[in-house]
């Protein structure tokens, strides 16, 4: 069996560093855990820190000139994040998104008895 509890990090590269940086942490709301001045990359808390580090996903800005991502679904690298809500919060949040102007879904999941919003950054 695995010694893997959980999960750290994801990292993100990202065309616009600003930009996502908005989207995450203004629009979603996650804690920009960076120390200040850091350039290049934005790390941000998602949820409450466990078992001595922070959940978190860290955006990476790509070199200028980098190719832009696929729109082409079968060719993404990433296909998406499952961020965790209280059920109590649900609607509020899909009604908080849907004002910021993101165009919100729902989807079923496969395995787990959850519901299901997705957005895209």
């Amino acid at each position: 069996m695995s010694a893997i509890s959980g999960l750290a990090e994801i990292v993100l590269w990202v065309h616009d560093l600003d930009r996502s940086l908005s989207f995450y942490r203004d629009g979603l709301g996650l804690k920009l855990i960076s120390p200040p001045g850091m350039q290049g990359r934005a790390f941000l808390q998602a949820g409450e820190q466990g078992e001595g580090f922070p959940q978190q996903i860290v955006l990476v800005q790509m070199a200028a000139g980098a190719p832009p991502f696929s729109t082409d679904n079968t060719d993404l690298n990433l296909h998406h994040l499952g961020l965790v809500l209280s059920p109590g919060a649900f609607e509020s949040e899909r009604q908080r998104l849907q004002a910021l102007g993101m165009e919100v879904r729902y989807g079923e999941h496969p395995l787990l008895p959850i519901r299901s919003l997705y957005i895209d950054d």
